[in-house]
C-alpha cells in the first residue's frame, strides 16, 4: 500500500466519519442561508430555530441571559445553536460509518425541525419559509452519504487460512493495531477523500458567502431610503436642555444617551431592514370608524413633535443599565387615533387595548386610556436628530412615556389594532408578564462603582433617578445604616425624562454600603422590597459596597 492509499496512522474511520458529518452540516447551513436569502432571511434554520427557542424560554432564563450577556444575548444564542448543530453533525457522521443510510437520513430529520420552526414563526409568510431548511437538509444528507462512501471499509480481523503464512498474518494484525482503518483499506484513495472534503468545504464557504451577500443586498433599498430622509420643521419642539440638567460629576451617565449607547432588548435575532418607501401602517379594530393605511411620506407631512423621553426596559434589574434618554421626533399617536374615530374607555370607547404588531411578528399591548390621556405617546420616526437606527425600529416605532417598553415601545411597527385585554393576550402576556406595566420609581448609583476604593474625605456619590410621567421630587442617600440624607437634584427637563443627582459624602476609612432611594412627584417613595423583573418590573433600592482607604 503506498502513501496515497493508506490513511494517516492514528486516524480512525469514526474520526473521518465525524469530519464528514461536520462538513455535511456546514454545507446544509450554507445552502439554507443562500436559499433563505431568496425566500427571506428570517426563514433560515438558525434564525427560525433561535426564534422558536426564545419564544419557549422561561422568563427567568431570559432575564438571566440579558443580565449575563446584555445586548450580546442573541449572538450567544446563535453561537449556541451552531455549537449544538456541530455536535449533532459529528455524531451523525460517526453513525454513518456504521450504517451509512441511517446517518445520512438523520440530517433531514433536523431539516424538518428547522422547517417546522420557520413556518410556525409569527412573521411566517407561508409554506415557502420551510424551503431553506428542506433544501439545506437534502444537500447535507447527500454530501454525508457521498463522503462516507469514499471512506475505507471497516476493519475486519483476518483469519488464518490453510497454507497461509502465520508470520504474515501476525505482521498484518500488528500493523492494523497501530492503524485502525488500514485493515481493509487497500485501494482507498486518501488523496481523493482529502480533495473531496476540501472541495466540499470550499464550495460550502462560497455558497454561504453568496447567501450573506444576497441577504445584504436586499437591505440596500432600506439603507438608501433611510439615507434619503429629511425631516421637515417640527410643529412642537423639545426646546433646549435646561441649564443645570446635566451633572458635571465624573462617572454619571450622560443626560442624553447616544444612539450607539442606547440599550437594545428585543427578540429579533436578525434586525429587520424595512424600506421606508414601501412601508405601510394599518389602523383598524374596535371603535375605529375610519380605518386608515398610512405611508411613511404621509406621516412626514403630518404635524411632528419633538420630545426628550426616557425609556426603560422591564428586564432592567435594580441598578441595571437598561434605561436611556433620547430626543424623539414623531407623530402624536392620540391625534391619529382620534382621526380614525377612536375614543378612550373613559369617553365611551369600546377598546381598552391597543395591539401594535411588528414586521417580525412581535405583538405589544398598550392601554388605550394611557395612550390618549394627554401624554406624548407617539409614532417615532427620528432619534437624536436622525432617522431611527435600524436596531431601534426604523422606519417607525411606537413609544408611550411612563410605560415599560414591552407594553408600549413596538419597533418596526406595521399594524395597530384596537381591541380589549379580555379578548387578546399579546406576546409577553402569554409568557406570564403583566398586561399593564407603568414604570416604577427607580434610582441608580453610577459612581462610585461597586467595590471601588476611594480615599477618605469628600467622595461624590451620584447617579440618575426616573419615574416617567410622574417626575422625580427628591433623592436620598444612606451610608450603612445611618439616616437618609437628601441628595442634590440636577435641574428637571420634563417629568418624562430621568433626573441626575449627586451627594457629597464625607467618607471615613473602612467598608461602607451606600444606598439610594427616590421619591416621585406623587409622594411615592421607592420601596425597599426587592422583587425580580417578572411580572411587571423589578423593585428595590440600589446599593454599592466600597472600601475607603
Amino acid at each position: 500500500m503506498d502513501n496515497a492509499t493508506r490513511p494517516p496512522r492514528g486516524i480512525t474511520r469514526p474520526a473521518l466519519g465525524a469530519l464528514s458529518g461536520l462538513l455535511a452540516g456546514y454545507a446544509a447551513i450554507a445552502v439554507a442561508q443562500l436559499v433563505s436569502a431568496a425566500v427571506r432571511p428570517e426563514a433560515g434554520p438558525v434564525i427560525a430555530v433561535g426564534g422558536a427557542a426564545i419564544d419557549r424560554t422561561p422568563p427567568g432564563v431570559k432575564d438571566w441571559a440579558i443580565r449575563e450577556f446584555g445586548t450580546n444575548d442573541k449572538l450567544v444564542l446563535r453561537l449556541g445553536i451552531l455549537a449544538v448543530l456541530s455536535v449533532l453533525a459529528l455524531a451523525l457522521g460517526v453513525v454513518a460509518t456504521r450504517h451509512r443510510p441511517a446517518g445520512s437520513l438523520g440530517v433531514p430529520a433536523f431539516g424538518v425541525i428547522g422547517a417546522v420552526a420557520a413556518v410556525g414563526r409569527p412573521d411566517s409568510t407561508g409554506p415557502l419559509d420551510a424551503l431553506p431548511s428542506v433544501v439545506g437538509a437534502v444537500v447535507g444528507s447527500g454530501l454525508l452519504f457521498w463522503l462516507v462512501g469514499r471512506l475505507p471499509a471497516p476493519h475486519r480481523p483476518a483469519s488464518r487460512g490453510a497454507g497461509q503464512d502465520p508470520k504474515a498474518v501476525d505482521d498484518r494484525d500488528t500493523a492494523d493495531a497501530h492503524d485502525p482503518v488500514a485493515g481493509s483499506a487497500e485501494g482507498w484513495d486518501r488523496r481523493g477523500f482529502i480533495l473531496a472534503a476540501t472541495a466540499a468545504a470550499a464550495a460550502s464557504t462560497g455558497v454561504g458567502l453568496a447567501g450573506r451577500a444576497l441577504s445584504g443586498s436586499q437591505g440596500k433599498d432600506a439603507v438608501a431610503s433611510r439615507a434619503g430622509i429629511a425631516f421637515p420643521p417640527v410643529t412642537s419642539g423639545a426646546g433646549s436642555v435646561p441649564r443645570g440638567a446635566a451633572s458635571r460629576v465624573a462617572g454619571v451617565s450622560p443626560f442624553m444617551t447616544s444612539n450607539d449607547d442606547f440599550y437594545r432588548v428585543d427578540t429579533a435575532l436578525v434586525v429587520p431592514k424595512v424600506d421606508a418607501t414601501s412601508w405601510k401602517l394599518r389602523i383598524r379594530g374596535k371603535g375605529v370608524t375610519c380605518e386608515r393605511t398610512l405611508t411613511f411620506d404621509e406621516l412626514l407631512k403630518m404635524p411632528l413633535i419633538e420630545r426628550r423621553i426616557t425609556l426603560t426596559c422591564v428586564s432592567n434589574e435594580v441598578g441595571g443599565p437598561y434605561a436611556g434618554n433620547a430626543r424623539w421626533i414623531g407623530v402624536r399617536l392620540a391625534d391619529l387615533l382620534e382621526q380614525c374615530g377612536v375614543r378612550p374607555p373613559s369617553k365611551g370607547g369600546p377598546a381598552d387595548q391597543l395591539v401594535a404588531r411588528s414586521v417580525d411578528g412581535m405583538t405589544i399591548g398598550s392601554p388605550v386610556e394611557d395612550v390618549m390621556d394627554g401624554r406624548d405617546a407617539m409614532l417615532a420616526l427620528g432619534m437624536n436628530g436622525e432617522p431611527l437606527p435600524f436596531a431601534h425600529g426604523f422606519p417607525v416605532r411606537m413609544l408611550v412615556p411612563g410605560l415599560y417598553g414591552y407594553v408600549s415601545a413596538c419597533k418596526w411597527i406595521k399594524d395597530i389594532e384596537l381591541t380589549t385585554f379580555d379578548s387578546y393576550d399579546t406576546y409577553w402576556v402569554k409568557r406570564d408578564w403583566a398586561r399593564r406595566a407603568p414604570v416604577k420609581t427607580q434610582s441608580r448609583i453610577d459612581t462610585p462603582n461597586p467595590f471601588a476604593r476611594p480615599r477618605a474625605g469628600t467622595v461624590m456619590v451620584a447617579g440618575v433617578a426616573w419615574a416617567q410621567h410622574r417626575g422625580i421630587d427628591k433623592v436620598e442617600v444612606r451610608v450603612d445604616d445611618g439616616p437618609w440624607a437628601r441628595a442634590r437634584l440636577a435641574a428637571e427637563d420634563t417629568r418624562d425624562t430621568w433626573r441626575q443627582w449627586s451627594y457629597a459624602w464625607q467618607a471615613t476609612k473602612g467598608d461602607h454600603t451606600l444606598t439610594v432611594r427616590a421619591t416621585d412627584r406623587t409622594g411615592e417613595t421607592q420601596t425597599a422590597e426587592r422583587t425580580r423583573t417578572v411580572p411587571d418590573g423589578a423593585s428595590g433600592r440600589h446599593s454599592v459596597v466600597v472600601t475607603v482607604e
